[in-house]
């Protein structure tokens, strides 16, 4: 936790905060604060600053909070990604949300098994704990917003085309000819397959909305691999 995400049922007064839980934790057994130390500290969706320990106890911390500084910002990247297994899910949105990338949209595949649908991870409150640790890790506040779409065809007809205008749009697929490019720094689309790749026919799809297919060599990567890759090629911010 570098950075300590505050939530508006974290204020009891406009500069006063109490934090229990997790952070509570992580302020003892990690950080090993006392009373009158300053931890990092960001108001979800705001600005960051300073908190003061005033109080800590086994059960709670109080702090004294202050914000003079804008997060850092986002990555111009809408993200489309078919729903990856359960297994490695969070680990993929805690990566989305410590490389700055704001515009997640979950979608459906052939090779996308229906039981990863019924995921626990895709509750509202498990998605904002990993996306809440992934901005604690790199010290940003502004929450990344989830769009979940479980039918294909209707996304990729109805909603795509209208996502990607104003952007280069990239659809991630080994065995193209096109080698993904580099330092783009503008805005961006990027579909990334689940472990088995987009089938031709989703590609095709995928390629009629406005993608080209792009790839990044001869290895055929893991997705929670292939994302931080290739975002680190698409944009500076993150080299």
């Amino acid at each position: 936790m570098n950075l300590a995400l505050l939530f508006e049922e974290d204020f009891t007064d406009v500069d006063r905060v109490r934090l229990t839980g997790r952070r509570l934790a992580h302020l003892h057994s990690v950080m090993r604060v006392n009373a009158g130390d300053s931890i990092p500290v960001g108001r979800v969706d705001g600005d960051m600053g300073t908190g003061e320990v005033l109080r800590l106890t086994d059960t709670e911390a109080e702090l004294r909070v202050s914000f003079d500084q804008p997060p850092p910002a986002a990555l111009p990247l809408t993200l489309i990604l078919a729903m990856p297994r359960p297994k490695m899910f969070r680990r993929v949105l805690q990566t989305c949300a410590a490389l700055g990338v704001k515009d997640i949209w979950l979608i459906n595949s052939y090779k996308v098994e229906k039981s990863f649908w019924q995921t626990p991870w895709l509750s509202d409150d498990n998605l904002r704990e990993n996306l809440t640790l992934g901005l604690e890790q790199a010290r940003d506040t502004a929450m990344p917003r989830v769009h979940i779409r479980k039918l294909f065809k209707p996304f990729v007809e109805d909603e795509l085309p209208g996502l990607l205008a104003g952007k280069r749009a990239l659809v991630a697929h080994p065995g193209t000819d096109t080698p993904c490019p580099t330092h783009l720094n503008q805005p961006t689309a990027l579909c990334i397959g689940p472990e088995g790749g987009f089938t031709p026919y989703e590609v095709g799809k995928l390629e009629e909305a406005g993608c080209d297919a792009v790839h990044l060599g001869a290895r055929i990567l893991r997705v929670e691999t292939a994302v931080p890759v290739l975002v680190s090629r698409l944009f500076d911010a993150c080299l």
